[in-house]
């Protein structure tokens, strides 16, 4: 049996990619990589925090069908790990920019949901309770 080592990258439709880039690297502090290698109009632009990685793809057409809702069989949401200083800060600057976010309990994590441009739901979440 193989044994899975992490999660190496999310890919995701938008619509623009500078904006999910610019929107990825204010909002969440994520950094471009690899542009001198992908840098053609249907390449990915990568994003990443450590070694978590977002992948941005261009949509195949013109007018891309909005994020799916929880009644489709679809990715529903990702979670981004932080530590318990970086979630707190998260709440401060989402609120600074103005930033709509829910918060959860769930029982062994805490929670912020938020959504991107795009509509993708967006988890940052902590483990660290106290």
């Amino acid at each position: 049996m193989l044994h899975v080592t992490g999660l190496d990258h999310i890919a995701l439709t938008v619509r623009d990619r500078e904006r999910s880039l610019e929107w990825y690297h204010q909002v969440l502090g994520m950094e471009q990589r690899y542009q001198e290698v992908w840098s053609g109009p249907d390449d990915p632009v990568m994003v990443c925090s450590g070694n978590t990685c977002l992948a941005l793809f261009p949509p195949d057409t013109a007018d891309p069908l909005p994020a799916p809702d929880h009644n489709v069989i679809a990715m529903r949401h990702f979670a981004l790990r932080l530590d318990r200083k970086n979630f707190e800060r998260a709440q401060l600057e989402l609120r600074e920019q103005n930033i709509p976010f829910s918060f959860e309990d769930h029982t062994i994590t805490h929670s912020l949901y938020l959504f991107d441009p795009d509509g993708h739901r967006v988890e940052l979440t902590t483990y660290e309770l106290t």
